[in-house]
């Protein structure tokens, strides 16, 4: 089975004998992959991608996020207090909310 680079150094520092892994093996490796990762400035990044999505009007005070329809690819749920005037943000997603009466 072909593992990748960081999930080899994972299993390696799993088996030194620790009770605890040692995420700072990796963290060269994490942070080689985002700086590639953020040279190409072809692509948006996720966070300009998620500020595209104009906010969700919902009609009640409390919103329950789940990031998406489907369970497996969401995040688990938080819910939103839409008291504010202004749109609340979810922690997970970044999706925004904002009340329907706010807006008339």
């Amino acid at each position: 089975m072909a593992y990748s680079g960081v999930l080899k150094t994972l299993i390696r520092s799993s088996c030194l004998g620790s009770t605890t892994r040692n995420f700072s093996l990796v963290s060269n490796q994490i942070s080689n992959h985002t700086a590639k990762w953020m040279q190409d400035t072809s692509k948006k990044s996720p966070m300009e991608l998620i500020n595209e999505v104009p906010p969700i009007k919902v009609e009640g005070r409390i919103v329950a996020c789940e990031g998406d329809n489907n369970p497996a690819l969401g995040h688990p749920i938080e819910f939103i207090c839409l008291d504010l005037k202004e749109p609340a943000v979810c922690k997970y997603c970044g999706l925004r909310y904002v009340q329907e009466h706010h807006h008339h």
